[in-house]
């Protein structure tokens, strides 16, 4: 019976998660659209926003729901790795930049390198700092 339980409770948590990904996924194509219709270049903005986004929002909700209002350890999982797993964009982010060495874009990859990456770290430190103050 309790095996069932544990199995029951895993079940619902990757379920949770999957729905909550396919949120974030869908959020982010929209975005990501949204901006490259808008800046209609070569430089990836839809991406980096996204990227910066969800850097933001886990710092902000990392704080709030493990330090200053602990959640249910499911729900925090379906947001942070869920909606956020599913809405920022590492993995099109580096295909990107290896796109721009390849066409010859030095100058456009090292800025979407710096941009993401420094910025990033800036904006989960931003986010966390800004919870704090709630």
């Amino acid at each position: 019976m309790n095996l069932l339980s544990t199995e029951h409770k895993f079940m619902h948590k990757i379920l949770l998660i999957g729905v909550a990904g396919l949120v974030g996924t869908l959020a982010r194509v929209w975005l990501t659209e949204l901006m490259g219709e808008w800046w209609n270049g070569k430089f990836p903005v839809g991406t980096i926003i996204v990227n910066l986004a969800g850097c933001f929002a886990i710092g902000f909700l990392f704080h709030l729901t493990q330090e200053k209002y602990v959640i249910d350890p499911v729900l925090r999982s379906a947001v942070l790795v869920g909606v956020l797993g599913g809405f920022t964009t590492f993995s099109s982010y580096g295909l990107q930049v290896f796109s721009s060495f390849q066409e010859g874009e030095v100058f456009l990859a090292m800025a979407n390198v710096l941009i993401s990456n420094v910025a990033g770290l800036l904006m989960v430190w931003a986010g966390y700092a800004v919870s704090r103050t709630f």
